[in-house]
């Protein structure tokens, strides 16, 4: 018996499209951070980009569920003393770039260095609709009937 290792010719990717109009922040990401590392696939191999290609519209309408809309704390630091700034996803999701909430949440559910850094790159956000990437032909990816509790309405 011997221990399949995938290698970057072996890798299988895909394009998918999930449109996140009323998805649950939280569980969006989840379920992007594991498609992007490519848990869902029988060949997945930690040290690899195994994952698929996401492409992620109408990022701008997705729900928090509470009161974390209003109460939850995002934090920055310029790099100068006294420089910890904090925003809100109210702010971040009524701003200029709605994107950046679930951009954000998936960054921080995959473990950080090079390979984190590969995988964002085959994430794509999008605050309206539409998006460039018709040429791939993604698959759609409807989150919203893999579980009751993935959509607030």
């Amino acid at each position: 018996m011997k221990t399949f290792v995938a290698k970057a010719g072996d890798v299988d990717k895909k394009w998918v499209v999930i449109d996140a109009s009323g998805l649950v922040v939280g569980r969006l990401a989840a379920l992007i951070a594991t498609r992007l590392k490519g848990k869902h696939k029988p060949s997945y191999t930690p040290h690899m980009d195994c994952g698929d290609n996401i492409i992620v519209v109408n990022a701008g309408k997705v729900v928090f569920t509470g009161n974390k809309y209003e109460d939850k704390p995002y934090y920055k630091h310029t790099g100068y003393p006294g420089g910890l700034k904090e925003t809100t996803p109210k702010r971040l999701l009524e701003g200029k770039f709605p994107e950046r909430v679930i951009e954000l949440a998936v960054e921080r559910m995959l473990k950080r260095g090079p390979l984190q850094r590969q995988l964002m790159r085959n994430l794509k956000i999008y605050k309206g609709a539409d998006h460039p990437h018709a040429a791939q032909s993604p698959a759609p990816l409807d989150v919203a009937s893999l579980n009751r509790k993935n959509v607030r309405v």
